[in-house]
């Protein structure tokens, strides 16, 4: 499993958490106990099986409900 923080442009309200994060735990290979939205952050924190999914289709998640990706990390 590797980590990544996704920095998202500011997140106006915590509804919007809560749609990012779900658009991201429905992904397979996302472990959903890892996936944390931290609102006030505007970061995405999470593990996930690079066998299963990449961090570019997580991008294109949270980009599919609406939201902007800053820069993504992977560890």
């Amino acid at each position: 499993m590797k980590k990544a923080t996704i920095q998202l442009e500011d997140l106006a309200c915590p509804s919007c958490a809560v749609k990012i994060e779900a658009a991201v735990k429905s992904i397979g290979g996302v472990s959903g106990d890892s996936t944390k939205v931290l609102f006030n952050a505007s970061k995405v924190k999470l593990e996930f099986d690079e066998e299963k999914t990449s961090v570019a289709e997580i991008e294109d998640a949270i980009k599919n409900v609406g939201y902007e990706v800053k820069k993504s990390s992977v560890r």
